[in-house]
């Protein structure tokens, strides 16, 4: 039998958490052939619904899953870790602006990077979920020096998903004949979900679509997705950003589909005009378990505008992060 991989969740008994572990024991993300143990982390007050979730896991009988390993130390949670899901998080209460989230969950990150430093694989893909999702990625790597950047990396799959979803349903066509979709930025109401690259069934999205609509409600409707679900049913996404973060990790571990790109939030390197220092979502392809920024793109004023204008906003947070020394 091959060695267990080992995968590890934190707020494993959130409602993220909880929709990620049983998709990943199934075997969504490395395959039904591959065993598994699942490394599921929570806080002290969260551990006896975590050892629901962990009764729930046994009863299902996954072929997949060869041990489930709960916690609430990080040092025992990321030990050995493969793989890395960082979804517990500080949520957004009332009145709580961005800044006050940023400072909350800097604490939270720093501590997470610097015990990935000390005990997972150092060649670990670790995938930030938990918001504000860009800037968390650059404290917890920052908090890793031992560790490449380039093994964190933000997710804004779940953005990417709802831009082809809408996209597909804008053209009547099936979502799996959308390719090519771009989210640039910052996983925020200023990330820009652009379809000027999309294809449709290897057309151009942008001669099937009204112009208009690609540049107004498209692109609102994609950044406000989030609070219209939790105005629908109350609560945040929970089963799409699981399955958004599975998408994200599998593509990164097992590659992209030849000729199409998805979108991931990595460290910029300054292309196509991108503040450098920052964790900025970019189109990649992914190949043998690395990524590559897609090249050779020639954004028009709208969208290098917009590139702009949420490259400020991370810079923002970076530079309030820096300011809290963690």
């Amino acid at each position: 039998m091959p060695q267990s991989t080992q995968i590890a969740i934190t707020g494993a008994a959130g409602q993220i958490g909880y929709q990620l572990a049983f998709r990943i024991a199934s075997g969504q993300l490395l395959g039904y052939g591959q065993p598994l143990t699942l490394r599921l982390i929570e806080i002290a007050p969260a551990m006896k619904a975590l050892e629901g979730v962990a009764m729930e896991l046994a009863d299902c009988a996954f072929e997949s899953l060869h041990e489930v390993i709960i916690s609430d130390r990080l040092e025992e949670g990321f030990r050995g870790a493969e793989y890395v899901f960082l979804v517990g998080a500080k949520p957004r209460g009332p009145g709580m602006e961005r800044s006050d989230l940023l400072a909350e969950n800097a604490r939270i990150f720093s501590r997470q990077g610097a015990v990935l430093n000390e005990q997972a694989d150092e060649r670990a893909k670790v995938l930030v979920v938990g918001n504000p999702a860009n800037t968390n990625a650059l404290i917890a790597a920052s908090n890793a020096p031992d560790m490449d950047p380039r093994n964190f990396s933000a997710m804004t799959r779940l953005d990417h998903n709802r831009a082809c979803a809408q996209l597909a349903a804008r053209t009547g066509h099936h979502v799996s004949s959308v390719e090519r979709m771009i989210i640039w930025g910052n996983h925020s109401a200023t990330q820009y979900p652009d379809l000027s690259q999309a294809l449709v069934d290897g057309e151009p999205a942008m001669a099937l679509v009204d112009a208009g609509w690609a540049r107004g409600e498209f692109i609102a409707t994609v950044q406000q997705r989030g609070a219209s679900v939790i105005e629908a049913r109350g609560t945040s996404s929970a089963a799409s950003a699981a399955s958004a973060a599975i998408d994200h990790m599998r593509d990164w571990a097992h590659g992209t589909r030849d000729g199409d790109w998805v979108s991931m939030a990595v460290p910029s390197d300054g292309s196509y005009g991108a503040p450098d220092g920052v964790y900025f979502s970019y189109p990649v392809r992914c190949a043998d378990g690395a990524w590559e920024i897609v090249q050779g793109l020639d954004p028009d004023e709208f969208s290098r505008d917009r590139i702009r204008m949420t490259g400020e906003e991370l810079l923002e947070e970076r530079n309030a992060a820096n300011e809290l020394a963690l």
